[in-house]
């Protein structure tokens, strides 16, 4: 996954440009560059490495420019190099940034190759400007230049194109990978997200499936994927341009954890009425759909599979709703059978994640008719493929280790078990038990949060650790998954996750001085199955770190640690005691000396399958 941003103005747009990539870094830092027109020439600088090495750069040789497009680039095809950044230019006539992945683009090159073309990059995207330039020569005109090449590309792209011999023309395409239009005044601009663009508009337009847009400085022109010209409407954002400053935190992770307090509040505001849930906070027919309901179907990737996967757990138990979970990417490449009348609920944080759009679709096709998104960026393309639709409200997530939109994501989650389990067995008396747990629950992670110093404290235990076992059971299992994911994803510590009861089933094998477990042991009824797992490893030598109910009595000392977590009931829980395994992650990662928000080979929204 990449981050693309352009503009066309009035005014000198490097700067807007540069801002913009460094808005979009979460998106891929391996290079950056940028390419702009000046006096009829494009000037291209391009420099390996994160943004800076790049505006360091410019700063050192300005670069002015009127119109211009820039990237910063998540490697797929071809190592991270200068010659692999983006923009790739054919011809000095013609630039180009892509977002997405060209399936066909060998079949294309060897074709232009044959034709004596000269590549100077390992990468797909590269096919695109060559192919736009040949056919910028046939048509003498870039829009139909672009429209002609778009029908011969397979796979996924966002594309933002300038020609030398159009200096007052910005093309954009839109197929698979997300794209907006920031609208200003006598002026126009592109990104991959609204974030990029906020500090010089809140105005935006969003591109749809197959649009080629053609920006000028007094027009925008857009044409369908039928190539019907079209209009899409302006929205204004809510956002503002500080959402996506660090504050005066160490890092946007930090940040994020501290915000899951807020984050949730706002995704609990407004959708009850005298305590009662309200369904129509799905959809103004969420009601109609929920009738008609009689299993449902989790799709999801990463951190928001976990989230489904605790999901399960409270759909059964609280309500009796049949519920099935899977991997996004799994799902959509074998022979799923879908019972009638599933709801398909997906979850992605981006609402652009390739393999979650993908597995929708894949479920439409089987006939599902019920689907529901939850998600955290409105006008995304699963917000838009969905029937049904809840927000999460978590504001934007820098991050690339998912924390506020992973526990906003359990708290829509448990309202979806609420309206439901209505036609379930999910009881009156339960629903309002659940319902006050949830209010209470903005005040609890602020509780939960006390602990950081301690758990600061607790992170120097992993300074020289290269592996780590996370153990929980019930609806904690999925918590301890995500515990061992964010370890392993910004300190590269060896992390695994595992049911606690499947202990002497192999992993027991593992556990020595050396191998940290950490345990997620809430005062539920499990609690006395867990404790006799954790007797287990303490048996063995392991070094056992417990976050434990502060209700609960225990005996710390010897190779046993533990963490008093403040009580909370057991339906919330989980969304509790994810908390303090990341602040772990954050402290282990910080101590390790890793780039916290932006770890190596990592993306946050994965837009490429």
């Amino acid at each position: 996954m990449c981050g693309i941003v352009g503009g066309i103005a009035q005014r000198n747009v490097v700067p807007i440009l540069l801002e913009g990539l460094k808005r979009l870094e979460y998106r891929g830092y391996d290079s950056a560059g940028i390419a702009i027109i000046n006096n009829g020439q494009i000037y291209r600088k391009r420099e390996l490495g994160k943004v800076k090495e790049l505006e360091a750069s410019i700063q050192a040789d300005p670069l002015p420019g009127t119109i211009g497009i820039a990237h910063t680039r998540w490697a797929t095809h071809g190592k991270p190099s200068t010659a692999n950044a983006h923009p790739h230019i054919s011809g000095n006539k013609v630039a180009v940034v892509h977002n997405g992945i060209i399936e066909n683009y060998e079949q294309l090159k060897a074709i232009r190759l044959a034709q004596g073309c000269q590549f100077t990059s390992q990468t797909d995207t590269e096919v695109i400007v060559h192919e736009i330039f040949y056919a910028l020569q046939a048509t003498g005109n870039l829009l139909d230049a672009v429209k002609q090449t778009v029908q011969k590309l397979e796979g996924a792209y966002a594309l933002g194109i300038i020609s030398a011999d159009e200096p007052d023309t910005l093309i954009a395409c839109r197929k698979g990978s997300p794209l907006v239009i920031g609208v200003g005044i006598g002026e126009y601009f592109i990104a991959s997200d609204v974030a990029a663009l906020l500090p010089v508009t809140q105005r935006f337009m969003f591109l749809e499936e197959g649009d080629v847009a053609a920006l000028h400085l007094d027009s925008v022109v857009i044409f369908d994927a039928q190539n019907q010209v079209v209009r899409r409407p302006i929205k204004e954002s809510s956002l503002s341009p500080d959402a996506v400053d660090k504050g005066n935190y160490r890092h946007y992770m930090l940040k994020e954890i501290y915000e899951q307090a807020f984050a949730v509040a706002q995704t609990l505001e407004g959708r009850f009425i005298n305590n009662r849930l309200q369904e129509n906070s799905f959809g103004h027919n969420a009601n109609e759909v929920f009738d008609k309901i009689k299993s449902v179907q989790i799709l999801a990737c990463g951190t928001s599979y976990h989230a489904g996967l605790v999901a399960r757990y409270w759909f059964e138990e609280l309500a009796s709703v049949p519920c099935q979970v899977e991997v996004a990417s799994e799902f959509r490449y074998r022979h799923p059978v879908l019972a009638k009348d599933t709801l398909v609920v997906t979850i992605s944080q981006s609402g652009e994640t390739a393999d979650t759009l993908a597995a929708l679709q894949e479920a439409k096709k089987l006939g599902a008719k019920y689907s529901l998104s939850i998600c955290n960026v409105p006008e995304s393309s699963l917000v838009r493929e969905s029937d049904l639709v809840l927000m999460t409200r978590a504001g934007p997530e820098i991050g690339v280790a998912s924390t506020k939109a992973f526990t906003t994501q359990l708290a829509a989650l448990m309202l979806l078990v609420i309206a439901l389990g209505r036609r379930f067995q999910l009881v009156e008396e339960r629903e309002k038990k659940i319902t006050s747990q949830l209010f209470r629950l903005p005040g609890e992670i602020e509780k939960v949060l006390t602990l950081n110093d301690e758990i600061k404290l607790l992170s120097e235990q992993f300074a020289e650790k290269h592996h780590a076992l996370f153990l929980g059971r019930g609806p904690h299992y999925p918590i301890a998954m995500e515990g061992a994911l964010k370890l392993k994803e910004i300190s590269y510590i060896h992390a695994e996750a595992y049911p606690a009861g499947e202990l002497k089933h192999g992993p027991l094998a593992l556990i020595d001085a050396d191998m940290p477990v950490i345990t997620v042991a809430p005062n539920n009824r499990l609690l006395e199955k867990l404790k006799s797992n954790m007797q287990e490893v303490s048996a063995r030598g392991g070094q056992l770190i417990v976050f434990m109910d502060e209700k609960l009595l225990s005996v710390a000392g010897g190779n046993i640690q533990i963490i008093k977590v403040p009580q909370v009931e057991n339906e919330i829980s989980p969304i509790l005691y994810t908390i303090p395994l990341q602040l772990l992650a954050y402290h282990v990662a910080v101590l390790k000396g890793t780039d916290v928000d932006q770890p190596r080979n990592l993306a946050k929204s994965v837009t490429v399958e």
